[in-house]
């Protein structure tokens, strides 16, 4: 057996043995949660599930009030560079990304607040109408388990690191395209930039306003 086989076989050997230690997790974590919540209600056992899927329920909040600043915050960069010249860009620049952090800080808690007052009678509706009880007991022990709390720990980084570099890459094609874009739309309309303000849609989580 070469060195470079006995490297690959104890590699796949470590593999098997973590994954082997993940299942041993669950298997413990599991029945524990299974009995902490065995005398909850349905209607108990989903606000449960709710609570636990806080932090992706203001998510949607988040990238819901995000979305417009984004488009905004793109429309003012290329208006920056073809507008203002080139010694006040960078002043302009840091007043824009103020306005836009004041609009976040200002926007973002109400949205989250008002995101998990209507999770019950929303998401909440259709899990209890979904899931039967043991179910819902299931997707708790799931969602309470360590090795899925460390996933979604690392979510908000892998998500970064993801529309980081797609946003880079893509930004040389994109660009050009928006700006052909506005110009039609501004030709259309007869004006220098579109007259219309971007509106807030629903997206999936994962954007972010830099």
């Amino acid at each position: 057996m070469t060195a470079r086989t006995r490297h690959q076989r104890q590699g796949w050997q470590q593999r098997v043995a973590a994954l082997g230690g993940v299942l041993a997790l669950l298997c413990v974590v599991a029945p524990v949660a299974w009995a902490d919540n065995e005398g909850l209600s349905k209607k108990e056992l989903v606000a449960k599930i709710i609570k636990l899927q806080q932090p992706v329920i203001e998510g949607v909040a988040q990238n819901l009030v995000e979305q417009p600043a984004a488009q905004l915050l793109q429309q003012a960069g290329l208006a920056l560079q073809a507008r203002v010249p080139a010694d006040k860009r960078d002043e302009v620049g840091k007043g824009i990304q103020a306005d836009v952090k004041k609009y976040l800080d200002e926007a973002a808690p109400p949205a989250k607040e008002r995101a998990m007052r209507l999770a019950p009678s929303t998401v909440g509706v259709v899990l209890e109408e979904k899931f039967s009880e043991e179910e819902l007991r299931q997707l708790i022990a799931i969602l309470e388990s360590p090795v899925n709390r460390r996933l979604q720990e690392l979510g908000g980084d892998m998500q970064r690191a993801l529309s980081e570099k797609l946003i880079t890459e893509s930004r040389p094609e994109v660009e050009p395209k928006v700006r052909v874009l506005q110009q039609n739309l501004a030709k259309r309309l007869g004006a220098d930039a579109p007259a219309t303000s971007p509106a807030a849609k629903p997206v999936k989580p994962g954007g972010a306003v830099k």
